[in-house]
């Protein structure tokens, strides 16, 4: 069943180069969102649509790619809530995390709360769609999926678990056409001017077991402890025993 669904799509950022391109999280998501609504899809990017990054969004197929014209800068939040609320759609996927600009992670959260719609992360895979009902496979950690049904409309993040894209043809992403609809700018009640401040340096860690395999990750898990330094507190008060972890802490350079 094909219901009305929206993408929401970023600038991504090249690991390497650094050059501009179609995020990898959003890109997922459109995936998602055109397995399940086909040609029906809406997808959305809030921002400078002279972006030549925005067409290999279209080179996946899609016919059309909707912005709303922003400055750079601007915060998105506002004038995405608003077009949410007047599309009448049942379903917004997009990306766990912007790969550019602030990338905090925040926008479907804070997007989801103002809507009023309930939030899904990390999201595998939308298995069907019944009577205004999702059934929904969410990735948990260690390759762990749990099955959810959650009412419609709502919001979900797509990250690495969910399938990942089909490649960008150069043909469809000249084709497409990129439908642009200017915005007022609007002020978002989280638009403060940032505060720069020297980073605090981060506490040393413990010994970190740094293992590729699931085999090394045991071996390191069950191998005996070196050194023969440990202590074995027994019978002492609490006092005694904090000061005996604080010691620990100090001498890890942990504490200082």
């Amino acid at each position: 069943m094909s219901i009305p669904t929206v993408v929401l799509v970023s600038i991504g950022v090249h690991p390497a180069s650094g050059r501009p391109r179609r995020a990898e999280q959003d890109a997922r998501a459109v995936e998602m969102g055109l397995q399940l609504a086909g040609d029906n899809l809406h997808v959305l990017h809030a921002g400078d649509p002279q972006e030549p990054a925005l067409r290999a969004y279209l080179g996946m197929g899609l016919d059309e790619l909707h912005v709303l014209e922003q400055p750079a800068g601007a915060d998105a939040l506002p004038v995405l809530r608003e077009y949410l609320r007047a599309a009448g759609v049942q379903l917004v996927l997009t990306g766990s995390q912007a790969e550019t600009g602030e990338g905090s992670g925040m926008l479907p959260y804070l997007l989801a709360e103002q809507l009023g719609w309930p939030l899904l992360v990390g999201v595998a895979q939308i298995e069907s769609v019944h009577n205004g009902m999702a059934h929904v496979l969410q990735a948990l950690p260690r390759g762990q999926r749990r099955r959810l049904s959650v009412r419609l409309p709502f919001m979900a993040t797509v990250d690495n678990a969910a399938p990942k894209a089909r490649q960008s043809a150069y043909g469809p992403a000249t084709r497409g056409s990129v439908d642009v609809q200017a915005v007022d700018e609007m002020d978002g009640d989280l638009s403060t001017l940032p505060v720069l401040q020297p980073a605090k340096p981060r506490p040393k860690r413990l010994k970190v077991i740094k293992a590729k395999s699931g085999a090394e990750r045991m071996k390191a898990a069950t191998a005996k402890a070196a050194g023969g330094q440990g202590q074995v507190l027994q019978g002492i008060s609490a006092e005694d025993s904090a000061q005996a972890i604080l010691n620990l802490l100090i001498e890890e350079g942990v504490l200082r």
